[in-house]
């Protein structure tokens, strides 16, 4: 049987832990969209040989940051409904920052889904990109959707951010 001090530190630890997974998830999804956007699209373009290589390295990039924003949220609405349930007694399934975190999850599996994959089919339809006119109906299409990734996640991180910020606020 645990003594009431020790069940204190327990319960404090559980609450600590839950808060780190929280924040992590938060890091690691919009730090990535960050770092995607500020430093491995413009470097890959400008190092790269040419546009087919470097669209290359960038949409395979983007897909890995899907995954990794779709892991860190399903583990951000865990941790942060279980804390509510250890705090209040109840979930909170309807807070605004749970239903920012699915609005983020649905975007983001919309735009991998309905952007992401049509584009790199397109690209491979395309063969190399660079040789492409640009003004060929494919290419036009494959701009157009581009505007959109960027839109999306764009979106994302903005609603991350206020998450963020949200979270902050609420555990301080």
């Amino acid at each position: 049987m645990l003594t009431g001090s020790e069940a204190d530190r327990i319960y404090t630890a559980l609450v600590t832990f839950l808060k780190f997974l929280m924040l992590l998830a938060l890091v690691a999804w919009i730090g990535g969209i960050v770092f995607f956007g500020a430093v491995v699209a413009p470097t890959v373009f400008m190092v790269l040989p040419t546009h087919d290589l470097a669209g290359k390295v960038v949409s395979r990039s983007l897909w890995i940051l899907h995954y990794i924003g779709i892991v860190s949220g399903v583990i951000y609405l865990i941790c942060s409904m279980v804390l509510s349930y250890r705090l209040r007694g109840t979930p909170e399934p309807f807070a605004l920052r749970h239903l920012a975190i699915v609005l983020m999850l649905a975007v983001t599996i919309i735009g991998h889904e309905a952007v992401a994959k049509p584009m790199l089919r397109l690209r491979d339809d395309m063969g190399v990109i660079d040789t492409v006119p640009p003004n060929d109906p494919r290419r036009v299409e494959f701009n157009r959707m581009h505007v959109w990734s960027t839109r999306i996640e764009e979106t994302v991180l903005v609603l991350g951010l206020g998450v963020l910020w949200g979270t902050a606020r609420r555990l301080s």
